[in-house]
């Protein structure tokens, strides 16, 4: 019946994948439209339920992640490439860290630079310390690097690894199914692994269309200060629909390399933004602050990262912590994706060391600018931020660049940068959604990327109307669940394949039980004694 209908649509797809998740999509967007406070009481319901229930599970398994990364990079099979033994990177250093900037963090930085410091330097987590005092701000600052630090490049760098892995070495479709090969067998290719690709392709939907609601309410802010547009729903929407038509339009002329271009572009005009913050303001206190700020965050990240808020009733936890690991879970699939098409040729060892230590050391020193010369804004009285924070975070960095020289500029450059930053993202994840929804052998149709642009917008549109920012957080706290089991056994699937191949066993012969001897003696196979080089053609055949 689905493959009737895909040849009547005239679609390349896989059908039970493009099918389902498309319909759950229209069914979400049909439903959370003319039924928003409804919607909204739901999922607010469903999110109160895994914070007080599960959210331990996402600290735990989070923290667990990374930890395990940590082993793999020192270990022995650290040494494995992610491709060929003879393949070597196709970037350069210097090129691959900046792409990994583009991944996905220009638009939290720039909705959460200034808000997340300054609304824990207002009203601290962690009981005895002082609203407004220095260690308010030493708090403040450790925080906001540990949701943004190593813990959010672990849930990006893992789907990552997992993937140029399978696919480079082991010439499986670049496809989140094909990771539970070694668990599933062909049963990846088939219901299961459709199952496994309609999560990847929700989470990427919804977390893309989250940080469309988010920008989308920064931007509003940002217009309302420049030229006094009004912060209504009906405007968010039309912003909504004007980024999603731009990046629908570039996604059906195919202006990959201007995307590429527009991107570099984009980091450089953040750089400018952040220089003239740093010059502008008290570079020396920024620059002593940076120091201090990682030096804490080293101190506190062992026992922060398994803290759960076991013995208080606040659900600070579930507003931030929870929020922003289910956040990211959704993104993984998509900045996974992007990150295994930069990093062919790395050893697992590089990749690891990269992914989460280029892109943490930005994230230092972007919320240090941003966050430690807010804070000091706060202090010295130039803007009671913390109140404008308290009321509406996404109008924090333009009432925080009103305290500088030359606010008119800066903020319109940031206007600038939002709009950029947020249309590459929908341009980039509709791409990627089409590759998850379709076989490598299939063409990618025009019209196939501009329905999953499309349906950003209007699920973006939905969360908005819904509640706004609480809407955008509870939904995405929920969803955000499913994909957290699967990075618990992607994983396992990665691990038992490394073993395999460290002995020099092939993905095949790990599913037919003779990867391992203590397997071989139970089924009576034969084992192979150097690496299969027919797996590679036979498993190409099969995707």
């Amino acid at each position: 019946m689905l493959d009737r209908l895909q040849r009547l649509l005239g679609l390349q797809t896989i059908p039970g994948v493009f099918f389902t998740a498309a319909a759950i999509a229209v069914l979400f967007v049909a439903v959370a439209i003319p039924e928003d406070q409804a919607v909204s009481a739901v999922f607010g319901a469903v999110t109160g339920w895994v914070a007080r229930h599960l959210g331990w599970f996402y600290i735990l398994s989070v923290s667990s992640l990374l930890i395990f990364l940590l082993v793999l990079a020192v270990s022995r099979y650290g040494n494995i490439r992610l491709g060929s033994d003879s393949s070597r990177p196709d970037y350069s250093n210097l090129t691959w860290f900046t792409m990994l900037f583009a991944a996905g963090i220009g638009t939290i930085l720039m909705f959460w630079g200034v808000a997340e410091p300054i609304s824990h330097f207002a009203n601290p987590p962690f009981p005895g310390t002082e609203p407004g005092s220095e260690a308010a701000a030493r708090e403040a600052m450790t925080l906001a690097l540990y949701h943004f630090g190593l813990h959010t490049w672990t849930i990006f760098a893992l789907p990552g690894l997992a993937i140029a892995y399978f696919t480079y070495r082991h010439a499986l479709p670049m496809r989140i199914s094909s990771l539970f090969y070694p668990l599933l067998g062909e049963r990846a290719h088939g219901p299961w692994g459709h199952a496994v690709d309609v999560v990847a392709v929700l989470g990427t939907l919804f977390g893309v269309a989250t940080s469309l609601g988010l920008g989308t309410l920064q931007l509003n802010s940002g217009l309302n200060y420049l030229v006094g547009t009004p912060t209504t729903g009906a405007v968010q929407v039309t912003l909504i629909a004007i980024i999603a038509g731009i990046a629908a339009i570039s996604v059906a002329l195919g202006l990959d390399a201007g995307i590429r271009r527009l991107s570099q572009l984009n980091i450089l005009l953040a750089l400018l933004l952040a220089g003239l913050v740093l010059f502008l303001g008290s570079a020396t206190l920024v620059l002593e602050g940076m120091v201090e700020t990682a030096g804490s965050y080293l101190d506190a990240l062992p026992w922060l990262a398994f803290w759960t808020q076991t013995w208080s009733d606040s659900d600070w936890q579930r507003r931030w912590t929870l929020f922003y690991w289910a956040w990211t879970i959704s993104w993984a699939p998509y900045v996974g994706l992007f990150i295994a098409r930069i990093s062919r040729g790395r050893t697992i060892r590089e990749f690891i060391a990269g992914v989460l230590l280029a892109p943490t050391l930005f994230t230092l020193v972007w919320f240090s600018i941003f966050g430690i010369s807010a804070i000091q804004a706060q202090l010295q009285g130039g803007a009671d931020l913390a109140s404008q924070v308290q009321q509406d975070p996404s109008v924090a960095v333009f009432a925080f660049l009103e305290t500088y020289p030359l606010a008119t500029f800066t903020s319109a450059l940031s206007v600038v940068i939002i709009i950029i930053f947020f249309t590459t993202s929908a341009d980039s994840a509709s791409l990627v959604i089409d590759t998850l929804t379709r076989r490598d052998d299939q063409p990618s149709l025009v019209r196939q990327r501009v329905f999953w642009a499309a349906a950003q917008g209007l699920i973006a549109a939905a969360l908005l109307l819904a509640g706004g920012l609480e809407a955008l957080q509870n939904v995405i706290t929920a969803l955000g669940l499913p994909f957290c089991l699967l990075l618990l056994f992607m994983a396992v699937s990665l691990w038992r394949t490394l073993r395999a191949d460290y002995r020099g066993y092939s993905v095949d012969a790990l599913v037919q039980g003779r990867a391992y001897p203590e397997i071989e003696a139970a089924t009576g196979a034969t084992v192979p004694t150097e690496l299969e080089e027919t797996h590679v053609s036979e498993t190409v055949d099969r995707a």
